[in-house]
């Protein structure tokens, strides 16, 4: 029986864990081609802060290695952009890192084409040493001026921003966190816990600029590249790199120009097919589930357990969305929070605090359900309390209904 012909535009984490379901369930039902951007098998992008930090190497965050390829005898296209999809001809066009242009054809399609960074739009955001950090290009990149300069500013209080701060200041670099909100990881935290943070990383010499508003980036006339950072209230901090981790965007441009519907990334259905055309899915940030565009893995794996059961022609998967949790990955820090973490309305909060101890643990109860777990713990200065509920520090089987 001849082969259906898969094509994934997309070598990254919810594309590649696709394709692994997939063959674990109908390992001989298509013939593969993979087309990658980036000049890298498949890695956890996950773990690049651990790598930044010098706590992981590159080749420790490999998922699937050039031989994984081969072995499920998948075609990979590695460094190389894709340009076009003709949707009449059904053909797969890219450029390569030459400039040869290959092309494959296709029975169905997947988008799985990622995110982008978001940069600010301010004067001096091209100048060197102004980055995103979102790959390992980016991460060898600090890496490079983590060894070579001293001052570097990270422009977001968030899960990355927080991250990538803490990697540049483990490789020597002096680091200041600007941010534009009252208090860190706004979107994971409460005010209490983001306060605790806050103690805890200015204790191990990180600083901040909290309510902080970038007006733009200064560049050395000389070398061209950056060399402050000035903020509308005219003050200024000095700067060798600047990160710029705000945000992420459905990388949608491939889309749009193919004539998918797009609203706040490619729309899909439960089935992950677009809503245009019924050959061609997207998985993973690209994708827009009823209204979400999901920036965190454990939904984009979800999605990609549902795309392969439909690819397999099992016919039986739905995606129906997902609940989200956050975890930071700095050493000696625990910190966890899912769900409606903020409270409020008819909502009940059930919350043990010890600010000495450096621990925060907040639940927050609806109609006698938990909706929203939170919880920030500091091991090392603790003396004698219990870790994060992230590591299964028990709670009151009342608290949980």
């Amino acid at each position: 029986m001849k082969k259906s012909r898969l094509v994934m535009i997309g070598n990254g984490m919810a594309g590649v864990r696709t394709l692994e379901e997939l063959l674990a369930i109908a390992p001989d039902l298509h013939d593969i081609t993979v087309f990658g951007a980036e000049p890298h098998p498949n890695y956890n992008r996950i773990l690049l802060s651990p790598v930044l930090a010098g706590e992981q190497t590159l080749e420790e965050i490999v998922l699937n290695d050039w031989s994984w390829y081969q072995d499920h005898g998948i075609t990979l296209h590695a460094g190389c952009t894709v340009t076009d999809v003709d949707r009449a001809r059904r053909i797969v066009q890219a450029v390569d890192a030459n400039g040869a242009v290959v092309s494959a054809p296709y029975d169905r399609l997947i988008m799985a084409t990622g995110s982008n960074p978001f940069m600010l739009p301010i004067p001096g955001n091209e100048l060197k040493g102004v980055l995103a950090y979102r790959d390992i290009a980016d991460t060898l990149a600090m890496i490079d001026a983590a060894a070579r300069y001293r001052h570097a500013v990270v422009i977001g209080g968030g899960l990355l921003g927080l991250e990538a701060a803490n990697g540049l200041m483990k490789r020597g670099m002096e680091c200041t966190v600007v941010h534009v909100g009252d208090w860190l990881m706004e979107r994971q935290l409460d005010d209490t816990a983001g306060d605790l943070l806050k103690k805890s990383l200015i204790e191990r010499g990180m600083k901040f600029l909290l309510q902080a508003h970038t007006q733009e980036l200064l560049g050395d006339e000389h070398t061209g590249r950056v060399r402050a950072v000035r903020f509308k209230d005219g003050s200024e901090v000095p700067a060798d790199l600047v990160v710029m981790a705000v945000g992420i965007r459905p990388n949608t441009g491939l889309a749009e120009r193919m004539h998918l519907h797009v609203n706040r990334g490619i729309v899909v259905s439960d089935t992950m097919q677009t809503v245009t055309d019924a050959r061609i899915y997207a998985v993973g940030e690209c994708a827009a589930h009823r209204g979400v565009a999901y920036g965190l893995v454990a939904p984009l794996f979800e999605q990609g357990k549902v795309l392969a059961n439909h690819l397999a022609e099992f016919g039986i998967g739905r995606y129906q969305g997902s609940l989200t949790s956050t975890k930071l990955k700095v050493t000696g820090i625990d910190l966890f929070s899912a769900g409606n973490f903020r409270g409020g309305g008819a909502t009940e909060e059930i919350i043990m605090s010890d600010p000495g101890g450096g621990v925060y643990k907040k639940l927050v109860l609806e109609d006698d359900r938990l909706v929203g777990p939170a919880c920030t713990a500091i091991p090392w200065m603790a003396v004698g309390t219990s870790s994060c509920c992230a590591k299964g520090a028990a709670w009151p089987t009342s608290a949980i209904g």
